[in-house]
């Protein structure tokens, strides 16, 4: 083919393919005018209502596609009941400019997507211009089914709701109830809710406002001494007296007088012009700083001050028992020899028979044990008590048991000087008393200041550690070699329960039964030893459980062979100069028992009346033993009140000789 022929044939595939890209779009557009007019010419053909009902059902469509039949019903069950805040109310509520809107906008394009569908019904539209083709908008029985489920679940909840509102009132009810029980007649009178200052719950404020004020007139007055502003601190000086004065005791502002506001205000006034004249931030500052550290030193020297006057208050013995002693000692005295013996002495060696140890210097305490103990037992003529005592209390003893035998029970009194194979020679703790560094420690006349010398070391000076009454639990099969089980008992305990079963307790092999007083953190080993001694870290557990004084069960028979008194002298002779424990008994009683001490139940023995005012009440009454270790012994003015109760109704406080000694319940 010539170049001129192939050029012309080149030509026409471009003309062709030009004339399409023309003609494409314009059938394109005529095609879809066609469409379009024959839409409009449908919709018009329908009555409006119908095309009306009909954007709703293609609406409902689509919203089918989008959400379950659930959700559906539970909008449907919310929009029902809005009156005119219903979808439908809104919807007939629109102007017509929204109706166009909405139907031109919205369904164009739902029109457009659904001409198939129309076309097929369109001829009987025209045929009929019948409604009944399009949707009819009535509920089916299933929706109808699902709405009354709907009621029933929401009338269900409302009477679930109210019956738990009812079981919470009833609860609160019987709480309140229950607790107003457990309120004491004499603390309702103390902390009365009807009382003035409860009705507001910042009942002290107007006091705290005072101190504040107090507080900075103080700063105040000695910057303007500094400073020397003498006019303003004479007005301080007034203003600051005045508000003492005003203040003086008073707790709450119902203590305080009418006129004390107008204190307050004038307070205030010297305060805003002493601050206009002499505030400076690092002064203030510094001020404030000395008088925290000046009160922190106080509360520190009180607090020690407190802690000597407890433990001298625990030291001490009251008047009346005091006297007490000396009337019983006199007229013990006054009596023949041959009437100062106890009946029953034939019981003393009786294996058979329940046995007591009990070693006091307090004639009233020792009565209480033996008289709690014979009032609770099931046969008091099973019982015999072994009292030890000291030089100045042994006729006191003797003479009040006389004057008042337990019952048929056996009861003998020994007194400790009178065992001459306890002496320093073989007992370790004589000769440490005897010592010059113990004497020193306890006798010196120069000996510095208690409250200087810190508290903590306060109780380990008590006369009771320098006594051998203390000390002679841990001698029990020298002093009574014929028995072969021997219960121990302190003087400050009161017993409440027969105490006979502890004799059937199976020891195991074991040598002492107590009950364990240790917690997650507390009353272990570690507390009472040193160990950061190598003697103590080689041969003690410092997690080990501790356990208590004051009832124990002691197994003779076993002692003896485990040589119980042996260990204990090897510990305490190592203990001279007091690095593996401080002073006292339970230490070494640790040390000694350790592998060989059997726990009993906590219901035997409670612990704690003497210094821990949270104790379950439950737990003392069901108690056979209770205990008052600690400070505030039961026969002191500082004993607690609440739990004093169970130790005086065992004192015969209408005997002549308490009431000849002024001791009253």
């Amino acid at each position: 083919m010539t170049p001129k022929n192939r050029g012309k044939a080149s030509c026409f595939p471009l003309l062709g393919f030009v004339l399409l890209c023309v003609l494409a779009p314009v059938f394109f557009f005529l095609s879809r005018g066609l469409y379009a007019a024959a839409d409009e010419d449908y919709i018009s053909a329908v009555p409006s209502k119908q095309v009306g009902k009909w954007r709703e059902w293609q609406a409902l469509q689509d919203l089918k596609s989008l959400f379950s039949e659930e959700v559906l019903d539970v909008i449907v069950s919310s929009t029902n009941d809005l009156g005119p805040f219903s979808l439908d109310n809104f919807r007939k509520k629109l102007s017509a400019s929204w109706r166009v809107g909405l139907g031109t906008s919205n369904a164009r394009h739902e029109l457009n997507q659904q001409t198939t569908h129309v076309r097929l019904e369109k001829p009987e539209v025209k045929e009929g211009r019948s409604s009944d083709s399009l949707p009819q908008w009535t509920d089916s029985s299933a929706q109808q089914t699902r709405r009354h489920l709907i009621e029933k679940r929401r009338e269900k909840r409302a009477a679930e709701l109210v019956k738990k509102d009812n079981e919470v009132i009833v609860k609160l009810e019987n709480t309140a109830i229950e607790r107003s029980k457990s309120v004491e007649s004499a603390i309702l009178g103390k902390y009365n809710i009807w009382r003035k200052e409860i009705e507001n719950e910042n009942v002290d404020s107007t006091v705290r406002l005072m101190r504040d004020q107090i507080i900075m007139a103080r700063v105040y007055l000695s910057i303007a001494k500094m400073k020397n502003k003498v006019e303003l601190y004479e007005e301080l000086i007034y203003r600051l007296k005045e508000s003492q004065h005003a203040l003086g005791d008073a707790v709450s502002d119902a203590d305080l007088h009418r006129s004390t506001h107008g204190k307050i205000k004038a307070m205030g006034q010297v305060l805003s012009k002493a601050r206009e004249q002499l505030y400076d931030c690092n002064l203030v500052t510094g001020k404030l700083r000395a008088m925290l550290q000046t009160a922190d030193d106080q509360v520190r020297s009180l607090k020690k001050q407190s802690t000597f006057l407890s433990q001298l208050a625990a030291k001490t013995i009251p008047n009346g028992i005091h006297c007490l002693s000396l009337r019983l000692t006199i007229d013990y005295y006054l009596l023949p020899p041959e009437k100062r013996k106890f009946p029953g002495s034939e019981n003393l060696e009786n294996p058979s028979l329940y046995h007591y140890a009990l070693f006091s210097d307090n004639v009233l305490a020792a009565s209480v044990v033996v008289n709690s103990t014979i009032m609770n037992a099931k046969d008091p003529s099973k019982h015999v008590f072994h009292l030890v005592t000291d030089k100045l209390n042994f006729g006191a003893m003797n003479m009040w048991f006389l004057l008042n035998p337990p019952e048929k029970a056996t009861i003998h009194v020994e007194n400790v000087d009178d065992f001459r194979w306890l002496n320093s020679s073989y007992c370790p703790v004589l000769r440490q008393l005897e010592s010059a560094t113990l004497k020193e420690f306890y006798f010196k006349a120069g000996h510095p200041n208690s409250l200087s010398s810190g508290a903590s070391n306060l109780k380990y000076r008590n006369p009771k550690y320098l006594s051998m009454l203390n000390h002679l639990r841990f001698y029990l099969p020298q002093v009574y070699p014929k028995l072969d089980k021997i219960l121990f008992l302190d003087d400050d305990i009161v017993v409440q329960k027969d105490l006979t079963g502890l004799w059937t307790v199976d020891l195991n092999g074991k040598v002492n039964g107590a009950v364990e007083t240790c917690g997650p953190s507390f009353h272990r080993f570690d507390k009472y030893l040193n160990f950061s001694n190598p003697h103590i870290a080689r041969n003690f557990d410092p997690h080990a459980c501790g356990w208590a004084y004051g009832m124990n069960m002691f197994d003779l028979k076993v002692w003896k062979k485990k040589d119980i008194t042996g260990i204990y002298h090897k510990w305490q002779n190592m203990n001279e100069d007091r690095v593996l424990w401080k002073l006292g008994t339970l230490p070494p009683g640790l040390i000694t028992f350790y592998g060989l001490t059997h726990p009993l139940d906590k219901s035997w023995h409670v612990l704690g009346l003497g210094y821990n005012p949270s104790l379950d009440r439950s737990e003392i009454e069901n108690a056979a033993v209770v205990h008052y270790n600690g400070n505030m012994k039961p026969w002191l003015e500082i004993a607690m009140t609440k739990y004093r109760s169970y130790w005086t109704k065992y004192v015969k406080y209408n005997h002549p000789y308490l009431r000849n000694c002024k001791l009253n319940e």
